[in-house]
């Protein structure tokens, strides 16, 4: 009986650490994405204008801003673009699949990307929606509270138990972005103060994107769990982005992965296992050509 119950121990052991490598280190690409991204320079008629804190060229305006609200620094990149086309997502390594991870940093520049935030890491999840600039990788359902961003550019908060993927498709949905909650809906805040991702702590580092009016968005990172900035919970976070001035806003991966890239630097302070370090994901939202 004495050996039973070792050899059923170590078989036990040995399944869990499979399940976590698995669920979390074991890479499964099962689709290459191609790449057609080209350089700003290729793209851009007339001058470009750029420094720390500004980008702009004849399709795009970025304005970026610092502040310092419930002891946190927050990062507010404000953007302007003449068609939606300029606002896309990219995975890691160019590849669709479990676990394919990369840093934001390395993402952005692979798509020659001007700004860039963290996205969903989709790869650590079984369902939710993935569909990236137009194309469908993922349709099981996760019932998750996603944001679309439509063709025409503008954005909608959806529960994917109530539309298919196929059906937003026909809406000419562009991207879905499948984390959430929901931070403002409809110009309102659309959480308590009692709302949590998960087992996250109460203030986090996060990232979150909004829109203010057509073609006009909002990408936000904020530190947190450092000496010099706590970070934020869901509902002050909206308050951030109830603040600037979005209609819609929506909360993206935050903790480790939440970084910001801007003209070929991370600008943020990402915290990874209590250290300033770049957390990998599996993809990202960005602004460029």
């Amino acid at each position: 009986m004495k050996k039973r119950n070792i050899l059923f121990g170590s078989i036990l052991v040995i399944f869990s650490i499979y399940f976590l490598l698995n669920t979390f280190v074991i890479s499964d690409v099962k689709m290459v994405v191609d790449n057609d991204s080209v350089s700003v320079n290729d793209n851009v008629t007339g001058d470009i204008d750029v420094d720390d804190n500004s980008y702009s060229d004849s399709h795009i305006s970025i304005n970026i801003k610092t502040i310092d609200k419930y002891d946190t620094k927050i990062y507010i990149a404000d953007v302007v673009v003449d068609d939606i086309s300029y606002l896309k997502s990219a995975f890691a390594n160019n590849s669709y699949g479990k676990n394919v991870v990369d840093k934001t940093s390395n993402i952005a520049s692979d798509n020659n990307a001007i700004l860039a935030i963290n996205g969903d890491y989709y790869g650590v999840q079984e369902y939710g929606y993935v569909l990236r600039n137009g194309v469908i990788y993922r349709s099981t359902s996760s019932n998750r509270e996603d944001l679309v961003i439509y063709k025409d550019g503008s954005f909608d908060i959806i529960n994917e138990s109530d539309v298919s993927l196929d059906t937003l498709l026909k809406m000419q949905a562009y991207n879905v972005l499948s984390f959430g909650p929901a931070l403002i809906a409809d110009g309102n805040i659309a959480v308590s103060t009692n709302d949590e991702v998960g087992r996250a702590m109460r203030s986090n580092p996060r990232t979150a994107i909004g829109i203010i009016d057509k073609n006009h968005y909002v990408f936000v990172v904020s530190d947190g769990r450092t000496d010099e900035s706590e970070g934020l919970s869901l509902y002050e976070l909206a308050q951030v982005m109830k603040d600037i001035g979005c209609s819609v806003a929506y909360n993206l991966d935050g903790g480790g992965s939440s970084t910001m890239y801007f003209n070929g630097k991370v600008i943020n302070n990402p915290t990874t296992n209590g250290r300033i370090a770049e957390r990998s994901v599996s993809d990202i939202v960005y602004i460029g050509y």
